[in-house]
């Protein structure tokens, strides 16, 4: 059994994540520790836990395994590096950190104290993304032109998120490196290789100090573009995936969660034609915990965070540019 901590209830997936543990069979939930300690004391006390005041005192408990980090992203370096000093296996929320440097300096830590850290990348896992990469693989849409990627939700203008997800200190932004990390590493994985550069803008229709609404156009070497778009301010905007090629499309949620392809492969490319979509594979949480008994190394997961990160910090810069910004400027 696998005895877990929560280290902070910021996130707004934190409560969700603490379920995940008290229901996975094979962990237990057994302390908390938050940056605010009302806030920490008040849910540990609702979940039944201890609550430490002090971090240091949490990760000295010989009887925690591993801890759950849903702290302000800005706090990452500090806390996942400490966690992984004394020896914890981490799950963290997305992104690994909010620059490229620190990641790296986070990844040196983890490595040198052999624990297994795992990201929330849950969409890389979901049944559409394997029929997708299956069509991709196979080559039947051709050599790929566009890729489009898409999720937004009315966040802002319904004023349901918390008011610390609009500060750009704990943040790193708003809308496109909160809810635009999943399609941002899903249009990572659907071009296959790391774009040479990016150009972003961001909106602020609700006037917030992050964006709310925002789009990052990625663009490969060969002449591929990938579109990245998220939002905080559309309430009815569906998640949707487009891909084209030169033999092919292939479109996802638009916007139905059904996915449909036309390609030569299909009715010679006739009509549209509706795949079917397997089921989600483990949760990464649930793979967090299969990798920490196997002794395994979530590779793919790790190196796709670390292009996540380099991807939103050349976004960041470009907005705030007004310009293209390239891959390989950013300090690794």
């Amino acid at each position: 059994m696998l005895r877990l901590a929560m280290l902070s209830f910021w996130h707004v997936h934190a409560l969700g994540y603490a379920r995940q543990a008290q229901e996975h069979p094979d962990t237990t939930l057994v302390a908390a520790w938050d940056e605010v300690p009302d806030r920490g004391r008040s849910e540990a006390e609702r979940l039944g836990i201890a609550f430490h005041e002090r971090l240091d005192d949490l990760l000295g408990r010989d009887d925690v395994d591993g801890v759950i980090v849903d702290t302000p992203t800005n706090l990452h370096p500090e806390v996942i590096g400490a966690a992984a000093r004394a020896g914890k296996h981490v799950f963290t929320e997305k992104v690994l950190a909010l620059t490229s440097r620190e990641c790296h300096e986070i990844l040196t830590e983890v490595e040198k104290s052999g624990v297994t850290l795992m990201l929330s990348l849950p969409r890389l896992y979901h049944g559409y993304t394997q029929a997708i990469c299956e069509v991709l693989d196979s080559g039947q849409l051709g050599e790929l032109a566009l890729v489009r990627t898409r999720l937004s939700h009315g966040g802002a203008v319904q004023d349901w998120l918390p008011a610390h997800f609009y500060d750009p200190e704990q943040c790193g932004g708003g809308a496109l490196i909160d809810l635009g990390c999943h399609p941002m590493y899903l249009a990572r994985l659907f071009l296959g290789r790391m774009p040479e550069s990016v150009t972003a803008t961001y909106g602020y229709l609700t006037n917030r100090a992050v964006e709310d609404n925002a789009v990052a156009v990625l663009r490969c070497p060969n002449g591929t573009l990938g579109v990245v778009e998220a939002g905080f301010a559309t309430t009815r905007s569906p998640f949707s995936i487009e891909i084209h090629g030169t033999l092919g499309s292939l479109c996802y949620g638009t916007p139905d969660a059904k996915l449909f392809v036309r390609s030569p492969a299909h009715d010679d490319g006739n009509s549209w034609v509706e795949l079917p979509v397997p089921q989600n594979r483990p949760s990464p949480f649930d793979q967090w915990v299969t990798h920490i008994q196997e002794g395994t190394t979530p590779s793919q997961n790790i190196e796709l965070g670390l292009d996540l990160t380099r991807l939103m910090e050349a976004a960041n810069r470009s907005a705030a540019t007004e310009r293209a910004v390239r891959i390989d400027s950013i300090e690794t």
